[in-house]
């Protein structure tokens, strides 16, 4: 564990995000007294919720039906 005072962390921020982003603790002391601690952030991947959109969103039977000519043209650039 590393210790600064708070004059050296202003100065040396950059250094410190990069040893705390490699693993280490950095404590930062005004005067001998210790007031506050880096530590890296624990970065999550965001979680996918399954059937989150289940009762909003819905398909008719419309949707099952065959496309009309003139459209179904446009899709397959004729």
């Amino acid at each position: 564990m590393q210790t600064y005072t708070m004059h050296q962390a202003k100065t040396q921020l950059s250094k410190l995000v990069a040893a705390v982003e490699a693993g280490e603790d950095v404590v930062i002391t005004r005067g001998d007294t210790p007031v506050a601690r880096l530590v890296p952030v624990e970065v999550r991947e965001p979680q996918r919720v399954y059937g989150a959109l289940a009762k909003t969103l819905s398909v008719g039977p419309e949707f099952f039906e065959p496309l009309p000519a003139d459209e179904l043209d446009a899709w397959e650039s004729r």
